[in-house]
C-alpha cells in the first residue's frame, strides 16, 4: 500500500477511480480512515441505493465492513483490506458515480460523469464540534475516530449484556454485536434515550397509580411491533426503574411475529410483556400510558395516535412512514403548483405536511410536540420522530386549530385522518368555511 507520509499527488485532468483508491489505501495505512460512501447509483440492481464502508477488526484482522443499502434491505460483506479495496475499484464507474472518502485529516469526493470524466476534490476535514448535552435527543456521539474495533467501550442506554439482545439475535452468545445487527443496536440506544428523556420530562411516574403491591404500573402499547427488538428494549428499561411495574404489549398483524415474540417472553421468563395479533384501525380503545408506532404506514399512524389521544397516553412516539394520504391532494391548483409538479418535491412536501399536521393536531390536544431525525440516515431512511409529551397544565389551542384550517386552505387539502377522528369525536372545532372548500 502506498506510505501514509507520502499520499498520492493527483494533478487535475488525470485523476481516475484507482488514484481514489490509493488514496483510500493510504489512509487506512495511518489509520486515519474512517467512512467511505458510495452513491449515485447508475448499475442494474434498480433497487440498491448507496454502500457504506467502514474499517472493522475481526478476530483480530483488519477488514473492510460493507453495508449495501437496498429500498427494503441492507447487506452487509465483510472482506480483507486488499479484497475490499479492490471491491471499491470495481464499484466505481460500473455500480456508483460518486465516492465521498472521510478521514481523520481530509475528505476526499470523487465524481465521475457520464461520459467518463473523473473528478477529483479534497478538502480539510472540519474540526470535531464539541460533545451534544447528555439530554439532548439528537443522534448520540458516534464511536472514537481510531478505533474500528466491533466491540469498543461507549456509553450506551441499554446494556449490550442483557438477554433479550441474544434472543433476537442483535448480539452473540457472547453478547458482541452482530456486524450485521449494528445498525439495529444503534437505534435501539436511540430510541431508549429518547423515551428515557420523555419519561422524565413527564408526569408519568409522579401521577400514575400506586398498586397494593406498592409499584406504579406503566402502560405502554406498541403497534406495528415487528420482531419486537424496541419493544423489549422499553420493557427492559422499565423493568429497571425504581417502583415500576411494565405492562407492555406489542401489537402486531403477522401472527408468526406474535409467536415468536411470545416465545422469546416465555423462554426468559419474562413479566409485564407479551405480544398480541391485531390492527390499529380495529383495536379498542384502552387506558394507554405510553403509545408507541414506528414505521406504521401512512394513515395507520394517525389511527396509532388517535388510540393514544383517546386512551389517555402522557407520551406518544411515532415514526412515521409512506406518507400518501395528501400527496393527491396537493396536485390542485394553488401557488406552490409549478415547484411540486417535480415528483421528488411534492413527495418531500406531502411528508412535512403530514407529519407538521399532526404535531400541531397533537400540540391542540394539549402536548408538547416536537418533531425531529431520530438516527443518522445513514443507519434508516425511516429517520424522522414525533414525540408528544402531556403538557401539565393545559393552554388554550383556538390559535391551534386556526392555524391548522389556515394551513389546509392554503394547500387545498381537504381531509386529513387524524383531524378528521378527532373532529368525529368532537374534540376539534368545526372546520372554517375556507379550510373545507
Amino acid at each position: 500500500m502506498t506510505s501514509p507520509t507520502t499520499l498520492p499527488k493527483v494533478a487535475p485532468g488525470t485523476t481516475t477511480p484507482a488514484d481514489f483508491v490509493a488514496l483510500c489505501a493510504a489512509h487506512l495505512d495511518s489509520g486515519g480512515f474512517e467512512t467511505l460512501l458510495l452513491s449515485k447509483h447508475c448499475g442494474p440492481e434498480v433497487d440498491l441505493q448507496r454502500v457504506s464502508v467502514r474499517p472493522v477488526v475481526l478476530r483480530g484482522a483488519p477488514c473492510l465492513s460493507f453495508v449495501y443499502r437496498h429500498t427494503t434491505r441492507d447487506e452487509t460483506k465483510n472482506l480483507p483490506l486488499t479484497a475490499g479495496l479492490e471491491r471499491v475499484r470495481e464499484l466505481l464507474g460500473t455500480v456508483f458515480r460518486h465516492a465521498h472518502l472521510h478521514a481523520r485529516d481530509e475528505v476526499v469526493e470523487l465524481m465521475l460523469s457520464r461520459r467518463g470524466v473523473c473528478t477529483l476534490r479534497r478538502r480539510p476535514a472540519a474540526p470535531a464540534s464539541a460533545p451534544a448535552p447528555a439530554e439532548a435527543l439528537g443522534p448520540p456521539d458516534e464511536l472514537p475516530r481510531a478505533e474500528h474495533a466491533h466491540d469498543r467501550d461507549k456509553q450506551r442506554f441499554v446494556d449490550i449484556r442483557r438477554p433479550f439482545l441474544t434472543a433476537l439475535g442483535v448480539t452473540t452468545a457472547q453478547h458482541t454485536v452482530v456486524p450485521a445487527m449494528s445498525r439495529k443496536w444503534k437505534q435501539i440506544n436511540k430510541f431508549v434515550e429518547v423515551f428515557a428523556a420523555a419519561l422524565r420530562t413527564s408526569q408519568l411516574l409522579e401521577t400514575a397509580t400506586v398498586e397494593p403491591s406498592g409499584r406504579r404500573p406503566v402502560r405502554v402499547v406498541d403497534f406495528g411491533a415487528g420482531k419486537g427488538y424496541l419493544t423489549f428494549a422499553v420493557h427492559d428499561h422499565l423493568q429497571q426503574q425504581p417502583g415500576v411495574e411494565a405492562q407492555v404489549t406489542g401489537v402486531e398483524l403477522r401472527p408468526d411475529m406474535v409467536q415468536l415474540g411470545n416465545a422469546v417472553v416465555s423462554r426468559l421468563g419474562l413479566t409485564g410483556l407479551r405480544f398480541e395479533a391485531g390492527d390499529v384501525r380495529s383495536r379498542a380503545v384502552q387506558p394507554i400510558d405510553v403509545m408507541i408506532a414506528l414505521h406504521a404506514c401512512d394513515t395507520a399512524t394517525d389511527h396509532a395516535i388517535h388510540l393514544g389521544l383517546r386512551g389517555g397516553a402522557a407520551i406518544i412516539l411515532c415514526s412515521p412512514c409512506c406518507h400518501k394520504e395528501l400527496r393527491p391532494q396537493l396536485l390542485s391548483p394553488h401557488p406552490m403548483r409549478p415547484i411540486l409538479q417535480h415528483g421528488v418535491h411534492l413527495g418531500q412536501q406531502a411528508e412535512m405536511l403530514t407529519d407538521g399536521l399532526r404535531a400541531m393536531l397533537l400540540d391542540a390536544c394539549g402536548y408538547d410536540t416536537q418533531v425531529f431525525e431520530f438516527v443518522a440516515l445513514e443507519h434508516t431512511q425511516k429517520n424522522k420522530m414525533i414525540l408528544a409529551v402531556k403538557r401539565t397544565p393545559p393552554r388554550a389551542s383556538d390559535a391551534v386549530w386556526a392555524q391548522i384550517d389556515d394551513i389546509k386552505a392554503f394547500y387545498g387539502i381537504r381531509d386529513q385522518c387524524l383531524e378528521a377522528l378527532l373532529r368525529a369525536e368532537g374534540r376539534a372545532p368545526v372546520a372554517t368555511p375556507s379550510a373545507q372548500s
